[in-house]
Parts: structure tokens; C-alpha cells; sequence
């Protein structure tokens, strides 16, 4: 039986090894949220980078260029970081998107078989697809800057509560996220409301995108790492 563990944070996963694993990165508040739903919402692939001016060079080959940096748009870029950028008018589009965390845990997490990109809007696919793959596989959190982040662990007790019939909950990192997802379902808002960046968000005035995001099975779509892009994984 395969089992799934949990990085809390980029800065960790050296201590990991991701050969012939399944890496799921999340950054739940927001750029895995707003990436799922951009794909969902008709944009051909997604190309994420690390830094801003590698970003907006792909504005020469005819893409969309996005970033966010401290939760807010950056200068000069065509959108930031919210979800409710990409639900019109991008149908057919390429976007480069560079954000504080989210794409950097995509990056450094290519070691793996395969990357995918998981948050609480299609949890119930990225449970899909994995239990179908039967692979181990490692939840890749965002964090904030290397820190450990609450949004990003919950959602990997929410992935480990959809495969514990069919995988190994074994590592005590899968056990933490596992238990504090069972206190917080019921009420994610409300558990989530003190921390760090749920408080920095709302400083921002982005409560919607929150509530938004904290939305479980919103999309049955499963973006994977394909070169250097990110399309959406083929659901059998």
C-alpha cells in the first residue's frame, strides 16, 4: 500500500527523496487555487517562474504574465494572485505566473515522477488521480517564505482523510496535518482566522478570495507538470 506524507515547507524538502513519487505543491491563499482555476476556466498551460522579470519576458512570446509578491499585483503585470483574475475573457490564453511561495514550491519539487498542483478547490480530483496512480506521494507545502503555514497543512489532512482507505497514514507529519483537518473542517474560515496570512489577506481587503479559496471540489481538474508547464492532467 502506498502512503502519503506531508513537507510542511520548500525549505524541508531536501531531507525528502521524491524519486518515483507523486509531488502535490499547494499554496492554498493563493496561487494553486487561482492556477486550478485559470486552467479550469479555459487557459491552454501555465508556465511558472521564479522571478518577475523571467515572467514578464513571456509577455514577448504572447502569453498572460501574472505575479504577486506580499500578496499583492505586481507592477506592470497583466494580473496578480486573486482566483476571480481568471474566470473570464483567458479561454485559449498561455499565462507565466511568478508569486511569493506557490511557484517556487512547484519548482522545487521536480524531482518527483510526476508535480501536481493541489488546493482545497479540487482536492477530490488530486485524490482521484493519485489512488489511481498508487504511488507515494508527498504534499509539498507552500508555507510563507520557508515557514510553516496552517491553509497549506490542512489541506493536506483534507488529501489524507480522501486516501486513507487506500494508503498508509504512517509519517507523523501526514498524522499532524490529518488530526488538525479533523478539529478544523467544519469551520475552515473560522480556524483559519487568526493565522498569519488569512490576517495579511484581509489587510489587503481580499476577504472573498478566502472564502473562495477554502472551497472544497469546486473543479474536477488536476493541473500536472509537463516540461516546464503546467496543463491539465489527463482523468480517466
Amino acid at each position: 500500500m502506498p502512503s502519503i506524507d506531508v513537507c510542511f515547507s520548500p525549505e524541508l524538502l531536501p531531507l525528502y527523496d521524491l524519486k518515483g513519487k507523486i509531488a502535490v505543491a499547494v499554496d492554498v491563499l493563493r496561487a494553486t487555487s487561482s492556477m486550478v482555476t485559470a486552467l479550469a476556466h479555459g487557459v491552454s498551460h501555465i508556465a511558472p517562474v521564479s522571478d518577475l522579470q523571467e515572467c514578464l519576458a513571456f509577455r514577448e512570446k504572447g502569453y498572460l504574465v501574472a505575479a504577486e509578491r506580499d500578496g499583492i499585483k505586481a507592477d506592470g503585470f497583466d494580473f496578480g494572485n486573486s482566483p476571480f483574475h481568471y474566470r473570464e475573457g483567458v479561454e485559449g490564453k498561455r499565462l507565466a505566473i511568478t508569486t511569493t511561495n506557490g511557484t517556487q514550491a512547484i519548482r522545487l519539487s521536480r524531482a518527483a515522477d510526476e508535480v501536481l498542483v493541489g488546493a482545497f478547490v479540487n482536492v477530490g480530483a488530486v485524490a482521484r488521480y493519485v489512488r489511481a496512480k498508487g504511488k507515494d506521494v508527498v504534499v509539498v507545502c507552500a508555507g510563507w517564505k520557508g515557514l510553516f503555514n496552517l491553509e497549506d497543512t490542512l489541506f493536506a489532512g483534507a488529501l489524507a482523510e480522501r486516501l486513507q482507505a487506500d494508503f498508509h497514514l504512517n509519517h507523523d507529519a501526514t498524522l499532524a496535518a490529518y488530526h488538525l483537518y479533523q478539529t478544523a473542517k467544519t469551520d475552515l474560515l473560522g480556524f483559519l482566522s487568526k493565522s498569519s496570512h488569512v490576517q495579511r489577506l484581509e489587510r489587503l481587503h481580499i476577504l472573498p478570495d478566502i472564502e473562495f479559496c477554502l472551497q472544497e471540489d469546486v473543479y474536477q481538474l488536476v493541473p500536472v507538470l509537463q516540461g516546464d508547464v503546467l496543463v491539465p492532467a489527463e482523468l480517466g
